[in-house]
């Protein structure tokens, strides 16, 4: 937004951020050992949208890196996703089509009559045991509720394949920033008409700076002091490590579903960043009802509540939410910067040319 508003409408902004870095959650940085580490867990760029693609191109070169996810099972360690070899490793099959893969998974799943829960959404397609195997001891740590009790959009996330597959994401663009987010954010963010103003809550100055518009990134219910009530979000704990060993995991990210690990999983930086070195280094990633709010906790009360606290925010003149915890949605990365353009367009180039 600040980039837009500055180099296309031509206006001089000031982005406040009560951190020490830009960057928001994507900051990057070289560790100990010089390993470019995710402080905020691990960003994995993916999307199919050319604009949100071509606009930050402008801004970094890309690395080709396509994610593969393992899951820590029954003494196993296999694909996730589930696909074609997860089922073969798990079962003790040798499924050697789409079609054989199909028919197996149709034979496991539990068809219900309305899917409405997390629960649902996977039990229906691969049935109760794998949905216990993979899914229901990972989404209690991660939410701190039992997947019955979240909507569906959480496990839809998520495909299962027939094939042999084993990328997590099947997305068109699959790359990392080649010097990490926080070099393409401060590129970004190097234009002569905007300013920085890091360690600092904007409410401590915004009532001594004259300006026009804002754009909020923060929590909506903070905006308005919480007056209808907190909206919940879940936080997150990492444990950073270095280790005196070349690899650490086969993969840049393996989960542990299991409900008695208490971390949700491990990502080793390397596999992400292409870099080569005699150590590594290693995240653990904790979920905590307590913290820096990172997700927003999809179920109706809470979609309730926040149109309430929306119907506030539009009607906020010169005020402009944006991101996932203003807009109270479970964005990716590429979602954000999408809906960040369209906001821009909307506000500052539509509005000019009506």
């Amino acid at each position: 937004m600040a980039e837009r508003m500055a180099e296309e409408a031509g206006l001089n902004v000031l982005v406040i951020d009560r951190r020490e870095h830009v960057a928001g959650n994507a900051f990057d940085h070289e560790d100990a050992s010089g390993i470019l580490i995710h402080r905020y867990g691990p960003h994995i760029f993916h999307t199919n949208s050319e604009d949100v693609f071509a606009y930050l191109s402008r801004f970094t070169d890309w690395r080709p890196y396509e994610h593969r996810v393992l899951a820590q099972v029954e003494e196993k360690q296999v694909p996730m996703p589930i696909n074609r070899t997860t089922l073969n490793m798990i079962f003790g099959k040798s499924l050697s089509t789409d079609e054989e893969a199909e028919e197996f998974l149709a034979g496991m799943a539990e068809p219900r009559d309305e899917i409405r829960t997390s629960e649902d959404v996977v039990v229906s397609k691969v049935g109760q045991h794998l949905y216990e195997m993979f899914f229901r001891g990972y989404t209690r740590k991660q939410w701190g509720l039992d997947p019955s009790e979240l909507d569906r959009s959480v496990t839809a996330r998520v495909p299962t394949r027939v094939d042999t597959d084993d990328r997590y994401f099947g997305d068109k663009f699959q790359q990392m920033p080649a010097n990490g987010y926080t070099a393409m954010f401060e590129k970004m963010l190097d234009h002569p008409r905007i300013c920085i103003l890091l360690d600092t809550d904007y409410k401590d100055v915004v009532g001594k700076i004259d300006y026009d518009r804002m754009v909020f990134t923060g929590p909506v219910d903070e905006y308005f002091d919480f007056r209808l009530g907190k909206l919940p979000y879940r936080s997150l704990q990492f444990r950073h490590e270095m280790v005196d060993q070349e690899q650490f995991q086969p993969v840049g990210v393996v989960n542990y579903p299991n409900e008695a690990v208490p971390y949700t999983r491990i990502t080793e930086y390397k596999h992400l960043t292409g870099q080569v070195a005699p150590t590594t280094s290693i995240t653990y990633e904790y979920p905590s009802a307590e913290g820096d709010p990172y997700y927003p906790i999809p179920r109706p009360e809470n979609q309730e509540l926040f149109r309430e606290y929306d119907k506030l925010a539009n009607a906020e003149e010169n005020v402009l939410f944006v991101g996932r915890l203003a807009t109270y949605r479970y964005y990716n990365m590429d979602q954000v910067v999408g809906q960040a353009l369209a906001t821009f367009r909307r506000a500052f180039v539509e509005t000019k040319e009506a």
